[in-house]
């Protein structure tokens, strides 16, 4: 199985996609660690939570349990946590195992990023939206009642450690949540990734090993290749957002609870698509054909009672905005992207419109 090397300035760490991986969590731990906190959600704990027991055994750990579910990915959270790290004996020799979804990688990450200041995670997602993009990357942070992952920091794991084998489990809701975001992937900088999905629909929604396993990996390479090359954000790193921007907007006024992140971010692309085609960088084709495999992975929640007038006025205060700026990052080919400022705020309403009609259909 595929180890992709993220390459940062100030870091260098592996991101092994691998079945059973799980079982040699041990092996990646720092030679002298003091406690070993897995941060995790009991339901997970429960399902996957026997490979990490037995190679933590005779080591110091505790396991940190959290409320599931976006509403409680808030800085209360984390600091209800730190002071269960404190009561145990944590220090800085200590060791986050961030075990879980999207949402426990970036609380427990952000957890490790500001325990004494900084102590290493080691990130092991359990969710196909966290294996294929929260995971990897170093970002980190919780929600603020004003927008998604607005309270953070970007703190880089030791390793990812991503077992393919744990999506037996998942709900079909949350695996179809995952596969949006490894369109994403394919949309914004690989071709063959994006025509794997439309062509092998059926073993794709059948989780059949191997093709799972080489989405993951394609998926994984695209984070890796981008975070690599731009660790914060700064350029290139911004193409990730595509779908992001109106994506989490649609979160935030729904308060967290009606749409999984990946549905939200289906949303974002079905609107980030129109958005690219009526500013010209898109063509009507490549437009279709984007439209067409989005539709096909949903269904996602139904999308009545939301103004697309609220959703567009969210933008200011979304984290990727620079000084007043809302960057939108627009598709130009499929595997092409460009980022784009100044867009003309008339049709950012009127593809956020048009995506509030958007087709779910049930593959």
């Amino acid at each position: 199985m595929p180890v992709f090397t993220v390459e940062t300035p100030r870091e260098r760490y592996p991101v092994h996609v691998e079945r059973g991986v799980l079982a040699r969590l041990s092996e990646f731990l720092p030679s002298r660690v003091g406690t070993i906190f897995v941060v995790t959600t009991s339901d997970v704990w429960e399902l996957h939570g026997e490979p990490i027991k037995r190679t933590l055994n005779g080591r110091n750990h505790r396991v940190l349990t959290f409320p599931n579910g976006e509403p409680h990915k808030r800085v209360s959270t984390v600091e209800a946590m730190a002071e269960q790290m404190v009561e145990a004996g944590g220090d800085r020799s200590s060791v986050v195992v961030a075990f879980g979804g999207g949402i426990a990688t970036d609380m427990g990450g952000f957890l490790a990023a500001s325990f004494m200041r900084g102590v290493p995670v080691i990130q092991v997602p359990t969710t196909l939206l966290a294996q294929v993009d929260a995971a990897i990357g170093g970002k980190t942070g919780v929600n603020l009642q004003a927008g998604k992952n607005l309270f953070g920091a970007f703190h880089q794991p030791l390793a990812v450690l991503i077992d393919p084998e744990v999506l037996k489990t998942l709900p079909a809701r949350e695996y179809r949540a995952g596969l949006f975001e490894i369109l994403k992937a394919g949309i914004i900088r690989d071709r063959l990734l994006f025509d794997c999905m439309t062509r092998y629909p059926k073993d794709v929604l059948g989780r059949v090993p191997d093709v799972v396993d080489s989405l993951i990996a394609g998926s994984v390479k695209v984070k890796v290749d981008v975070v690599s090359a731009d660790e914060k954000e700064s350029n290139l790193r911004r193409i990730l957002n595509f779908g992001h921007t109106i994506g989490h907007a649609l979160e935030a006024e729904t308060e967290y609870s009606r749409f999984l992140h990946g549905e939200a971010v289906a949303f974002g692309m079905h609107a980030a698509t129109h958005l690219s085609h009526l500013t010209g960088h898109l063509s009507a084709e490549d437009a279709v054909d984007i439209l067409q495999a989005i539709d096909f992975y949903g269904p996602i929640p139904p999308l009545d009672g939301i103004r697309a007038e609220n959703l567009v006025a969210r933008l200011a205060s979304d984290k990727k905005s620079i000084q007043g700026k809302v960057h939108f990052v627009l598709a130009t080919a499929i595997g092409e992207t460009k980022v784009v400022s100044g867009v003309d705020p008339a049709l950012v309403l009127e593809a956020t419109r048009t995506a509030l009609k958007m087709r779910t259909a049930q593959a």
